[in-house]
């Protein structure tokens, strides 16, 4: 009998810290979740800035978002957002949120900018997975491999070129490390691909 009781005692005492400590968690989390939200939107707008300086558009880019879906090209099954920046309300460039969906360890979320002619203003990486000391280095604070995009179209280089010069091509790759540069380049040239056959509709 008294074993029992015990054991009664010892479900109600657990199950009094599981209560608090879900209580806890939950209040955290409700407390931390607006700073959180608000340093993801300042990391965004640092590298819109980066991409496409304030200077080249008067509009908010950050709420001048239209949010797309297209697997085949911007490498998600889900809704992305592309970001539009105008100056006198004439469409200057978009920042396109796709995903590099081959990456060695899983998705590499990226930041495409596009001038309204089809260059690429420049393309950062927002989230990934890769191996620390091999993929990484697609972080623009690792190496500059990320940086050399700029300027770069679907006609320079040609359709050849837009691969790792293991494939043919003509973008580098790391020693170790075919895999991430590799998905990150097709990524790159389907978001271009994207754009020029959809320019017309984005800034609309």
């Amino acid at each position: 009998m008294n074993l029992f009781k015990n054991m009664i005692i010892s479900a109600i005492v657990l199950a009094v810290f599981a209560v608090i400590g879900t209580f806890f968690v939950s209040f955290t989390y409700d407390n931390t979740i607006d700073k959180i939200n608000e340093n993801k939107r300042i990391a965004l707008l640092k590298a819109f800035h980066v991409l496409i300086p304030p200077a080249a558009h008067d509009n908010d880019i950050f709420n001048d978002i239209i949010r797309v879906t297209n697997k085949d090209l911007l490498g998600s099954n889900k809704a992305v957002n592309i970001y539009r920046a105008r100056k006198d309300n004439k469409p200057v460039a978009v920042i396109i949120n796709s995903v590099a969906p081959g990456g060695y360890s899983g998705n590499i979320e990226l930041l495409v900018a596009i001038n309204y002619a089809g260059t690429l203003e420049g393309v950062r990486v927002v989230h990934h997975k890769e191996t620390p000391g091999l993929g990484d280095a697609i972080e623009e604070n690792r190496s500059d491999w990320i940086t050399r995009f700029k300027d770069k179209s679907l006609t320079n280089p040609d359709k050849k070129g837009w691969a790792v010069k293991r494939d043919g091509g003509e973008f580098d790759q790391f020693t170790g490390a075919t895999i991430t540069p590799r998905a990150i380049v097709k990524a790159v040239y389907n978001t271009l691909r994207y754009y020029n056959e959809h320019r017309d509709t984005l800034y609309e």
